[in-house]
């Protein structure tokens, strides 16, 4: 990578991990879409793992006092079931879809949940949030508004929301980056070199956000997300249907 690129990618992991440590999303759909710009589509959602696990796993560490692991247990069984039957089928991500899907996700943060009666605390539905999340997660390289629906009627506040999504996450984002090694595998050694640079800067921005999620409230914690995330879907809808034509 160039200087200016590279100058250009700390800047984009600072602020999508400080993003991503106040709302627990929306940071690492703004990540993706940078590096889809900059490498082949497997490629920038290993890419996209491996600087996302960095992120995700120091907010699971910062809240870890938080996470609800009973919960996080039966997500993560979920995951591995959704992996399995990616790795059966052969899957192949593709840049149109990945755009498409992305773009039409946060319908997800809209949906009428109290009637949906979704919960992650409950064993069967977590089991299928860690499914469709993992999915999501391998197939088109992010899954946090989906998450979301899932805790939005559980009875945690913001920080157990966050910390528990932040562990779920940082599992999926090993297994993506494992789905995908033969596309990391392939990056010249420069570019991990900037990738690892890039970790320390998640690891702040991530910080910084966690400072910023203890003074707000849950009102406002759950109406910004559902704007920011909308507003980020739209420019990756608008992108997949160019895309089409």
């Amino acid at each position: 990578m160039s200087p200016a690129i590279l100058a250009g990618m700390a800047l984009t992991v600072f602020l999508t991990s400080l993003l991503s440590g106040v709302f627990g999303m929306a940071g690492g759909l703004i990540l993706l879409w940078v590096l889809l710009f900059l490498m082949p589509v497997a490629t920038a959602i290993a890419v996209h793992g491996v600087i996302q696990m960095v992120a995700n796993g120091s907010r699971a560490w910062f809240s870890r006092h938080y996470i609800d692991y009973r919960i996080l247990a039966i997500l993560c069984l979920g995951l591995l079931i959704a992996a399995a039957v990616l790795t059966v089928v052969d899957y192949t991500p593709n840049l149109i879809v990945v755009s498409v899907v992305l773009g039409l996700m946060p319908i997800l943060v809209w949906l009428p949940v109290q009637r949906l009666q979704l919960d992650a605390s409950r064993p069967s539905h977590a089991l299928a949030c860690g499914f469709v999340a993992g999915a999501l997660a391998m197939g088109v390289g992010v899954s946090g508004p989906t998450i979301d629906i899932f805790f939005i009627r559980t009875m945690m506040d913001r920080r157990k929301v966050i910390a528990t999504k932040a562990a779920m996450q940082l599992v999926s984002h090993a297994t993506k980056v494992v789905f995908y090694w033969q596309a990391a595998a392939a990056l010249p050694a420069s570019d991990w070199l900037a990738i690892l640079l890039a970790a320390p800067i998640a690891i702040l921005g991530t910080r910084t956000g966690n400072i910023i999620l203890q003074r707000i409230t849950d009102v406002s914690f759950r109406s910004w997300t559902r704007w920011i995330v909308t507003g980020i879907g739209g420019v990756y809808l608008l992108q997949g249907l160019q895309q089409l034509m």
